[in-house]
């Protein structure tokens, strides 16, 4: 389950909607979480989603390779690394976009398919 503002069934829409497509539960929550901050921790995400931080983890790391994210650093006080922010660097349509595409290039791989059994069965 989602800690996520229970009162925002919006949120709960997008993730299922993501999961539908084959999208992780940690990706789908990540993105989610993301569209309705300015800019979050790993903690932050950890806190207000429930995910565990080697699940952040793993959904920052697609999210980093497909260039959706921007990190920076925040300075803590005292001594220890800086926590990295993390921000939507495009908007969720864009991403939709991209799932958008990869569901037409699969489904225009099996019509090919298709094809190709009809034409084998006409012998």
């Amino acid at each position: 389950m989602v800690y996520m503002n229970r009162t925002d069934d919006s949120k709960e829409d997008i993730i299922e909607a993501f999961r539908d497509l084959g999208v992780s539960r940690n990706l789908a929550t990540t993105i989610a979480y993301l569209k309705s901050v300015n800019e979050a921790s790993s903690l932050d995400i950890e806190m207000n989603t429930g995910l565990r931080q080697p699940e952040v983890s793993v959904a920052m790391r697609a999210m980093r390779k497909n260039n959706w994210i921007e990190e920076s650093n925040k300075k803590v006080s005292g001594k220890g690394r800086p926590t990295k922010i993390y921000s939507l660097s495009i908007p969720v349509d864009k991403i939709v976009a991209h799932f958008e595409h990869q569901v037409r290039e699969e489904n225009e791989a099996r019509l090919r398919i298709i094809d190709k059994l009809k034409a084998l069965s006409k012998d």
